[in-house]
Order: C-alpha cells, then structure tokens, then sequence
C-alpha cells in the first residue's frame, strides 16, 4: 500500500512542469529574449546571443537549427529526440539562461496539442504560445494535466479578414474567460500596434489573463511600420509596463526584435535596458 502511495506521488509530480524559476527574476522581472530574433542563426546562437544581450530568458519556436554543425533535421521541435532535448537543456545551463516557453506552434488536433504539452514538461517551461485557439479543450485539458500555462497570440488582423481572428483581444478574452485560469493571452506589443490597436488598452481589457509578452515597438501603426528599440516607437511601452505592474504581472517579457537580423544584439540590449529601467520606476 505505502509503496503504491508513493508510486502516486511521484507520478504525479513528474506532471508538473517548472514554474519561472526565482533565479531568472531581477527585481521582479524575467526577461530575455524569443529566440526568432536569431532565426539567421540556430538555438545554441540564440543562447549565447540572449545572455550577450543581457537577457535571462529564452523563448523558443518551432523550427530552429540546433547547433551550427546539426545535420538537416536536427531542430528545435516538439517531435524532437530525448537527445536534442537534453542538448537544449544542457546548453542553456551552461549558458546561464532559462527556457520559458515555446511558440508560436500551431496545433492541428488534440493528439499534436498533448505532443507539444508533453515536450514542454520535458523542458521545464513555464508555458507555450500558440494560436490555435480552435483545439481550446484540448489546450485547457492539456493545462491542467501537465500544469503548463497556453498563451494564445495574435498577429496584425483587421475587421476586413473576418478569418483571422485571434488578433483582437476581445476575441481571445472570450475565448479564455471561462476557461481554466493557466489559459490567457501571450501580449504581443508591436502586432497590435500592427492592428492599430493601443497596447495599453488590450493589456486592460486581458487583465488578469496576461501569460507573457512579446514586447517589440513599431515606427509607425498599421501594417507598414518596422521594428525599433523599445521607447523610440509608436508603442508605449512605458504605460504598457506601467499596467503589466499594475496588474501584479509574474510572466516574462521576451524581447522579439523582427529587424537587423544579422547584428541585432546591440538593439536587444538597447530594448532591455529601457524595460529595465520603466520597470524600476
């Protein structure tokens, strides 16, 4: 009986994937990068470059080279080998960083979302980010069971594509307001200003649902404006971090700089510094 008890226990916490380690925390932030800024360079490159930056936390995607020297094939992926997995891991201990979360994946069914779920166990992350908000009770299933948190995202949208959906965040609340409370949003600051929304704004009307950010600013709203430096764009980054404070915000802010794609460390770290600095405040 004390043997089959213990057998419970064990299984059950070996359901349990890692929660944003302490460690990664800087006066209450975490903060690094997704690892899609480097997608010119393969996961190790995203490492190093992100500690380069400043950052403690990783975000990867689907996709991804794992080293320079990885056969065709061997990428970052929630099909992956026990092998790559282990590589992944081993790379960002030694490199100092946290993996967070994985996204944005897209899931096709019930069986890919429990695919997914169970590779970010392995991981140890906190989340993943996807956009398939049409496999919800797949998803919230899947959080539960693993205690894994699923931030769906958005990219630019409009009215005028009644398709796509998912870029207004008062779709994504209905989506998850009923749901399981590990299911929310994954803000990103700059494809909102891409549908001219105000970030600020969305923030508020997803409160209390907020998972983590992908904090990029925009030259100009609408679909025609650049990535920039935080603070030197349309986005207001200040009011946004201002609001993340207010709400008690405990996710991460992954920097994702969609521009200098070849030599866009030195405007990462520019971008950290500003959040630092705003989050301080």
């Amino acid at each position: 009986m004390r043997n089959s008890i213990l057998l419970t226990i064990a299984l059950a916490s070996n359901l349990v994937a890692a929660p944003i380690p302490e460690e990664a925390y800087e006066n209450g932030l975490a903060i690094g990068c997704q690892a899609y800024s480097f997608k010119e360079f393969t996961a190790f490159e995203a490492i190093a470059k992100t500690k380069e930056a400043g950052g403690k936390i990783i975000e990867f995607y689907p996709g991804q080279k794992l080293r320079p020297e990885s056969p065709v094939g061997e990428v970052v992926h929630h099909t992956a080998s026990e092998a790559v997995v282990k590589a992944l891991l081993d790379e960002c201990k030694r490199q100092g960083i946290f993996p967070v979360n994985y996204g944005v994946v897209p899931a096709k069914d019930a069986d890919e979302v429990q695919k997914i779920m169970a590779f970010a166990k392995k991981m140890g992350l906190y989340g993943v980010c996807t956009e398939s908000t049409e496999q919800v009770a797949a998803w919230e299933a899947a959080a539960k069971e693993f205690d894994i948190k699923v931030a769906f995202h958005e990219h630019g949208g409009s009215m005028s594509k009644p398709n796509y959906k998912v870029w207004h965040p008062l779709y994504i609340l209905g989506v998850v307001e009923s749901r399981d409370a590990r299911l929310g949003a994954c803000a990103d600051l700059g494809h909102w200003c891409t549908s001219e929304l105000k970030p600020v704004e969305c923030l508020r009307i997803l409160k209390g649902r907020v998972i983590s950010v992908h904090l990029k600013d925009k030259s100009e709203m609408g679909p025609k404006g650049v990535v920039v430096p935080a603070g030197k764009g349309v986005v207001d980054v200040a009011a946004c971090i201002a609001e993340l404070k207010k709400q008690d915000f405990k996710g991460h802010f992954s920097i994702e700089h969609e521009n200098d794609w070849k030599d866009s460390v030195p405007k990462i770290k520019e971008s950290m510094e500003f959040t630092r600095a705003e989050w301080a405040k």
